[in-house]
């Protein structure tokens, strides 16, 4: 059977149970290494072509000139503890030849081309990596071999073609995770990483908020751009500072109660009609519901220690509506509420009657400092 073949009843196959995404990480490898070794016969077969009948290569001396990806780290001490080769197209992990290196404890290699993380696998001290960045590559899977650096405190891969999380549930020391910017579908196998602090998962395609409950350490939540369509699932991360979910299908505030140490919260251009479920967020600073759609503020009045507003392009009209509704919030000193009927009715008396409602306190409207008179 081709490995071809191989893949597509991978693919096919209904079960996605971990052994089987191992197996399919297994040939996806082989595929890596094939393909490289294809590359490698196509340059000897082109360059017998040329010896045989005499051709020549006509120079572009216009060519931004890299150098070969083994060159890269020709130069680098063998001592050194960090690898950062950024922006330097890179497709070959297995040529920088990073086995030589005895101490590395964090390896950038941001903005490149590197399709495959199989090489890691020839690292003989990962016990002392800390860091791993393959921010913006072509990965379209986690290699096995990811789960044996099991000191990791920082892992980014984003902006990649990551399909699934796998192969990190082992590296319990993580404190900083980044998935932003993939295909991923799904929160799972992240459960043992009690130590998490910040996990980003923006711009994926999730649609459910879940497997969260162990990770009682988070403090940063980034899902935004994604398609969630409840709030859910949250309760147990009580020392959760940061919530963000914004351009996401969420109608309803519901499902934060148990976020007491919650001090922003970011809901921004989702479906919502009625601010509500806030009143257990005594410690909240920040709240942005800007681009939904709000006719009216209500149930704020236990957030005193609110600082930033940010509620523009909603369906506000009422300027005693804003005023009551925030009378309580007295360390208010921004707000944004450009968009509503507020400001779109009357932009010459805006300003001035927003700086009525809420007094002196006031230092910022929609990102303009106000004059001190």
């Amino acid at each position: 059977m081709s490995l071809q073949d191989r893949l597509e009843k991978l693919e096919l196959s209904s079960s996605e149970d971990e052994h089987g995404m191992d197996v399919i990480d297994e040939v996806l490898d082989e595929e890596d290494i094939a393909a490289k070794e294809a590359q490698k016969q196509r340059a000897a077969a082109l360059d017998h072509i040329e010896k045989t009948y005499g051709l020549t290569t006509i120079p572009d001396n216009n060519i931004d000139l890299l150098p070969a990806d083994n060159e890269l780290t020709s130069d680098i001490p063998l001592d050194t503890t960090y690898i950062d080769l950024v922006h330097l197209k890179i497709t070959s992990l297995e040529d920088l030849q990073l086995e030589r290196f005895l101490k590395l404890e964090s390896i950038n290699l941001r903005d490149n081309l590197i399709t495959s993380l199989h090489a890691l696998k020839r690292l003989p001290h990962k016990e002392l990596l800390v860091e791993l960045d393959f921010y913006d590559n072509r990965i379209k899977h986690i290699s096995s071999h990811i789960s044996e650096f099991i000191n990791l405190e920082n892992l980014d891969l984003s902006f990649n073609n990551i399909k699934h999380i796998k192969h990190v549930n082992t590296l319990t020391k993580l404190e900083n995770l980044y998935f932003v910017q993939n295909r991923i579908s799904k929160i799972e196998n992240i459960e043992n990483l009690i130590n998490l602090t910040n996990l980003e998962l923006g711009g994926n395609k999730i649609e459910n908020i879940e497997n969260l409950d162990s990770l009682v350490n988070l403090q940063q939540l980034w899902l935004g751009q994604n398609k969630i369509s409840k709030l859910q699932n949250l309760s147990m991360l009580s020392n959760l500072r940061i919530l963000s979910i914004q351009s996401n299908r969420i109608e309803k505030i519901e499902g934060l109660e148990g976020l007491h140490s919650l001090e922003e919260l970011y809901l921004s251009h989702n479906r919502i009609s009625k601010i509500e479920g806030l009143s257990t967020l005594r410690n909240l600073r920040v709240l942005d519901i800007t681009s939904n759609s709000i006719t009216k503020l209500e149930n704020l009045e236990k957030l005193t220690e609110l600082t930033d507003f940010w509620c523009s392009y909603n369906k506000l009209s009422d300027y005693s509506n804003v005023a009551n509704a925030l009378s309580n919030c007295k360390k208010l000193e921004t707000v944004y509420f450009e968009g509503n009927p507020l400001q779109l009715n009357d932009p010459t008396g805006y300003r001035r009657k927003l700086r009525l409602c809420f007094g002196p306190q006031l230092e910022k409207i929609d990102a303009l400092y106000l004059k001190q008179s």
